[in-house]
């Protein structure tokens, strides 16, 4: 299975947002898209990615002042892509060696989707259990 099957299924829409959004704005929007990251674009390029996870860290450490500042400030620059052709099974070795839940899809350095673990899971389970479908036909046909 490869990234671009993932992305047939549950489409291209990205959730993004601008470096200088407020991270209150961008929490309500994880919020109401009940999503666990946005795309940070800066002049449709890649620019970052922000996580639930990155907005309670800072929040911990800092108070509710950080809710105030641009989102530039607490996301993760260096984001981790990966290409519709890549296997599924690539991804989660990214995804769990990384420590990360969310992968944005790039096609040709365009924004083609974003895929989290969630999905990623979704489709292994579907695979293993067409595995399953296949060797109890074949145990039955034999």
């Amino acid at each position: 299975m490869l990234v671009s099957d993932i992305l047939k299924s549950k489409g291209n829409s990205v959730v993004s947002a601008p470096p200088s959004m407020p991270v209150a704005d961008a929490a309500r929007l994880l919020a109401d898209k009940r999503i666990g990251s946005i795309l940070i674009l800066d002049g449709g390029k890649v620019a970052g990615i922000l996580s639930e996870r990155d907005i309670v860290r800072t929040l911990a450490s800092e108070g509710p002042s950080c809710l105030n500042g641009p989102v530039s400030r607490l996301m993760t620059a260096k984001v981790v892509t990966c290409s519709p052709s890549q296997t599924i099974a690539d991804v989660m070795e990214m995804m769990t060696t990384g420590r990360f839940r969310h992968v944005p899809v790039l096609d040709d350095g365009e924004v083609a989707g974003m895929i989290s673990i969630g999905d990623v899971v979704k489709w292994r389970l579907e695979e293993a259990q067409e595995e399953v479908r296949q060797m109890q036909a074949y145990v039955a046909g034999g």
